[in-house]
């Protein structure tokens, strides 16, 4: 891919003409030590940060934006490895920006196309069960569970469940989401043996030391790989850091990531976002209003009192989805084939069109582009009362979308595990997750793959 690249950015220097065409450009033939230089750098450079070592599930946004970012370092490298090496030499030829620019583009493009093809079909052969891996879960509990679940629902991890191992002190027959309890710890070796185990996952977050390393040493067999679901305090502190307080050491393993600057960046993305998308999305309102109107009476709008930023109430505008009495009868939950929703507004839920007006709750600060959706102040103080931690979300600006709703989580779904996302996003923020999360949405969105979205 590229060779492919830099030949394609030769051609284009020649015959785009978006930058300025050489009067007499040298041959192809004098940039192949170039080219060689090119795809030798890129190709080490993608090896030292284990590009070539995909794990099994990897978000395609940051897989790509991890190869375009050693693409651009790389291809600086080049250019300037180029002139060091190639100078006062038979290879020394002229490496212009124009070329270094179109090899460039090139690269990102092919190189991204061709490991998301890749990607793909590595999938595609999983799925049909080729390439899996023999696996063993050892744990019966919450996140044993959860680890089956994910599993067996999606068969692109490449992943064959064989059975779960449990201790014998509470059950040694059933099932754990489908994948049957073969056996207790004392089994181990002779179950990786009998079942061929590739990979053990030891799913006990809470179990002793001693007790992990005992699970080890039984599943040192042959080549088996040994996973570990790590437990509270290795988790909290996965991205720990040491503060120093006159001497004294200390170590944080919670820090609220968005506030000072990082509260300024993000109000600069929703203000620059919220603006250029009123402005451009401008034309297709109208008309959506127009359509409104032709469909029947009532408000174009409707507004909403939502809880956002430290439970302040507000209200949250959206397009006018049901009919103007939906909620003579008091507020209630949307289910699907909802006989409450309108025609059009069947059609604006199922591509979250119905959404857009909220940018104008974001460009005067209430809302933001991402964050914890907001709920209704009837329904947070049933959530308050039966959920841990619930308010804790509140503590960020509540969103047009969030981490929750791009991993399948809006509708009517399990508001504790939204919670528990949304708490996730609140103490993990970063620009790109915000970044990654509207791509992610916009994407979805495309692909109609918004399945509780009505």
């Amino acid at each position: 891919m590229l060779s492919i690249a830099f030949t394609l950015g030769y051609v284009a220097r020649l015959t785009l003409p978006l930058l300025r065409q050489p009067a007499e450009p040298p041959p192809f033939l004098v940039y192949v030590p170039t080219l060689v230089l090119h795809v030798s750098v890129i190709v080490g450079m993608l090896y030292l940060s284990r590009l070539y070592h995909l794990p099994r599930a990897i978000s395609r946004i940051d897989h790509a934006r991890k190869v375009i970012g050693v693409l651009t370092v790389g291809s600086l490298m080049v250019y300037g490895l180029q002139a060091i090496l190639f100078n006062n030499t038979i290879f020394e030829v002229d490496y212009p920006r124009a070329l270094l620019f179109y090899v460039w583009i090139f690269s990102m493009v092919l190189t991204v196309a061709g490991r998301e093809i890749q990607q793909s079909l590595r999938y595609r052969l999983r799925e049909r069960g080729l390439g899996r891996d023999n696996l063993l879960i050892v744990g019966n509990g919450k996140i044993a569970r959860e680890i089956a679940r994910k599993i067996t629902t999606n068969t692109a991890l490449g992943y064959n469940p064989v059975g779960v191992v449990v201790n014998g002190k509470t059950r040694t027959r059933g099932n754990v989401f489908a994948i049957p309890v073969i056996g207790v710890y004392q089994d181990l070796p002779s179950l990786i043996d009998q079942y061929a185990v590739d990979q053990v996952v030891i799913a006990l977050p809470d179990a002793q030391r001693a007790e992990i390393v005992e699970l080890i040493s039984l599943c040192q067999r042959g080549r088996v790989d040994i996973k570990i679901y790590p437990d509270m305090f290795a988790y909290m502190a996965g991205d720990l850091s040491v503060d120093d307080l006159s001497g004294t050491p200390l170590l944080t393993v919670r820090d609220i990531a968005m506030r000072g600057w990082r509260l300024s960046l993000k109000r600069a993305m929703d203000f620059l976002g919220a603006g250029f998308g009123l402005i451009f999305l401008s034309p297709f309102m109208l008309l959506t209003a127009a359509a409104m109107r032709l469909e029947g009476a009532g408000p174009v709008f409707y507004t909403q009192e939502r809880m956002g930023l430290d439970g302040k109430p507000f209200h949250m505008v959206k397009f006018r989805t049901m009919r103007p009495d939906a909620e003579v009868g008091g507020p209630g939950w949307t289910v699907k084939d909802d006989p409450r929703v309108t025609g059009i507004g069947s059609f604006m839920r199922r591509t979250n069109w119905d959404e857009i007006p909220q940018l104008i709750n974001v460009l005067v600060g209430e809302m933001s582009l991402v964050g914890p959706r907001p709920e209704r102040p009837v329904y947070v103080l049933q959530f308050r009362e039966r959920i841990p931690r619930y308010m804790e979300r509140h503590r960020e600006k509540a969103g047009m979308t969030g981490w929750a709703q791009v991993n399948g989580l809006r509708g009517d779904t399990s508001i504790a595990e939204r919670t528990e996302y949304d708490l996730w996003y609140v103490e993990n923020w970063s620009l790109w997750l915000d970044i990654k999360i509207i791509i992610r949405t916009v994407w979805s969105t495309v692909l109609r793959r918004s399945k509780n979205a009505y």
